[in-house]
């Protein structure tokens, strides 16, 4: 952009806020971008963050300047910190995005308007106001579109509004110009169904006159992303494509490796294409993040009853969870011939489809699409009021935008740039529009 810098030289630059353990950042390096830095307030969540994107020796990493801290820290933190920093950031990223705190948001909670994690939202567009990237990307559960109900005299002829909705028209007012969709994992490669709530916007000034039809350009880029990971695009990748070689029965057990007292598979190799894929040069290497969990007699009697008869891919009855004594509505056992139920942070919510136990973390990283060498670091898991500040292994992998779908969405962008804000900036990008099957070949 104007101001001594042309944005997007060389490869495009991005900045992750609420990055959490990296899907997103992970996803668009895998795209070809450049990562500037990221942030994430979590201990724990940064540790894998750091290991994987930061203190990689080679391989995809952040760039990381020189004036920011190496350490978790709160989005406010911050602002307030390097608010002098952010200022000479504009002109010099392409790309803002971030996943904020979807706990106020989701239909699988308590929907809280006053969550205190709901005020994310504002710092983020706080951040935008400030750098004012060329483009912006936010990620969120669905329930970010359902209106809150408002009571009370003191609102009276204010209509209710999602957030969703709000944040849209703050955006506006901004001068970016919005485009929003709804979009399942599943349909980009990822063994799970997931559907999440997406937003772009671009900025009207290097936009002009031109249109972005967003669901049209991500169909189309859909088929292109497939076909370069040789995965299918006319049926989903199946649990069982996704985490059979890391089953059980038939293979040894040994201790595990960062857990005393638990057991791990014997990793002996992949056995599916989409494991292949993931696995990539670790030619048989056990990944991390394998620990089984140590059930007791009652507990796996129990799940074997309900995988031999209950329905599988679903989430159990009103009648079932009778039968069980069961109080949790969420328990699924899985069905090993179609996609995974969405994941989420509590691990005793999906059983295994064929073994009378929880999956491991790692059997989560790869329903989300995170690769082998992604290794993640902290607690496995927490109770209590401790999960409203801490983020171990399981949230950390749940709350994760899937790799392959960031990838997705890092390339549609690149294309946006392409097409339309390089001629506007005129930084000497071509600007012949390329279809997505020239750039995907191209990247090859």
């Amino acid at each position: 952009m104007k101001g001594g810098h042309t944005v997007g030289a060389n490869k495009p630059t991005f900045i992750d806020l609420f990055a959490g353990c990296g899907g997103i950042s992970l996803g668009l390096m895998q795209a070809g971008w450049r990562g500037l830095f990221a942030i994430e307030k979590d201990e724990f969540a940064f540790e894998t963050l750091s290991s994987n994107l930061i203190e990689r020796e080679k391989g995809l990493k952040y760039e990381w300047p020189s004036w920011l801290n190496k350490r978790y820290i709160t989005i406010g933190r911050f602002i307030k910190k390097y608010h002098r920093y952010l200022a000479s950031l504009r002109g010099q990223v392409d790309l803002v995005v971030g996943g904020p705190p979807c706990q106020g948001f989701s239909l699988a909670g308590l929907r809280n308007r006053n969550d205190s994690r709901n005020r994310a939202l504002g710092k983020y567009l706080e951040i935008i106001t400030i750098i004012k990237p060329p483009l912006l990307l936010i990620e969120n559960v669905h329930g970010i579109t359902v209106e809150f109900g408002k009571k009370g005299k003191e609102n009276r002829g204010r209509p209710a509004k999602s957030y969703a909705t709000r944040i849209a028209e703050q955006l506006s007012g901004l001068d970016y110009e919005v485009s929003t969709t709804f979009l399942k994992a599943v349909d980009f490669g990822v063994p799970q169904y997931r559907p999440r709530f997406i937003l772009i916007g671009i900025r009207r000034e290097l936009l002009g006159q031109n249109q972005v039809e967003i669901d049209a350009l991500l169909a189309e880029h859909r088929k292109a992303f497939l076909a370069s990971k040789g995965l299918s695009t006319n049926r989903p990748i199946s649990v069982s494509e996704a985490i059979s070689d890391l089953e059980t029965r038939g293979r040894e057990l040994v201790d595990c490796t960062d857990s005393v007292g638990f057991k791990q598979v014997s990793y002996t190799g992949p056995l599916t294409p989409y494991q292949k894929l993931l696995h990539s040069d670790l030619n048989g290497i056990s990944p991390n993040s394998m620990r089984l969990a140590n059930h007791t007699p009652k507990i796996r009697q129990r799940f074997q009853e309900i995988l031999d008869t209950c329905r599988r891919g679903v989430q159990l009855s009103v009648q079932d969870r009778a039968r069980f004594g069961l109080k949790k509505t969420s328990t699924t056992p899985l069905d090993a011939n179609k996609p995974s139920h969405t994941l989420t942070t509590l691990p005793d919510d999906l059983i295994h489809y064929s073994e009378p136990r929880i999956l491991t973390a790692r059997e989560y990283a790869r329903i989300q699409s995170f690769p082998d060498w992604y290794e993640f670091r902290g607690k496995y898991s927490t109770g209590g009021y401790l999960r409203r500040v801490e983020c171990p292994r399981y949230t950390q992998i749940g709350n994760a935008v899937p790799p392959f779908l960031a990838e997705l969405l890092g390339r549609f962008l690149s294309d946006i740039r392409s097409r339309f804000i390089s001629a506007s900036e005129n930084i000497g990008c071509s600007c012949r529009e390329t279809t997505a099957k020239e750039n995907y070949a191209a990247q090859r």
